[in-house]
């Protein structure tokens, strides 16, 4: 994805500028906030309070990264913080799945056993520690590279390496049960 390039000169329009960081990053916050809270509507609702933070701290944005990078490092905090939150901790939110049909000319025993299998798949995700989920998360379906992702946690490359390997052990392990 092509990175926003913004100059921050003092005159443009705040407004114009976090409609395209939301247009550019909304969908992919929103990925990153549900692979966090495993809920569809928290994920909207925080996705939500995450942009008004950007919105808000924009001014303070000093372009020492990329703006991307900011934005990410600002959800990854802002989920981080919603988890060690008392609500988090002390209210049950519920959610109803919706399901989709297939039409792609696939079999009702092929389309179930896929969706049996990407179930499998991300409830074994989901249900790694945070600290494996996020790499997982950050290096398969952002396919962010190793560099980007120690940064974005802020941890050494040689520790994002070792969470990589062992929640790939713990998926294996989940998923041959």
């Amino acid at each position: 994805m092509q990175e926003i390039t913004i100059d921050i000169i003092g005159n443009e329009n705040i407004e114009e500028v976090m409609d395209e960081i939301m247009k550019r990053y909304g969908q992919e916050i929103l990925h990153l906030v549900y692979s966090y809270v495993k809920n569809k509507a928290v994920a909207e609702d925080l996705t939500q309070e995450i942009f008004i933070k950007c919105y808000k701290a924009y001014p303070t944005f000093n372009k020492k990264s990329k703006l991307r990078t900011w934005v990410w490092r600002i959800a990854i905090n802002h989920c981080k913080d919603y988890l060690k939150s008392w609500y988090n901790k002390n209210v049950i939110v519920t959610e109803e799945e919706s399901t989709n049909t297939s039409t792609n000319g696939e079999t009702i025993e092929q389309t179930l056993i896929q969706k049996d299998e990407d179930h499998r798949l991300v409830s074994a995700v989901m249900n790694l520690p945070i600290k494996y989920r996020e790499v997982i998360y950050l290096y398969y379906y952002e396919e962010l590279l190793i560099k980007e992702i120690a940064l974005l946690i802020e941890k050494k490359e040689s520790t994002v390496k070792t969470r990589l390997k062992r929640a790939k052990e713990l998926l294996k392990d989940s998923l041959e049960e």
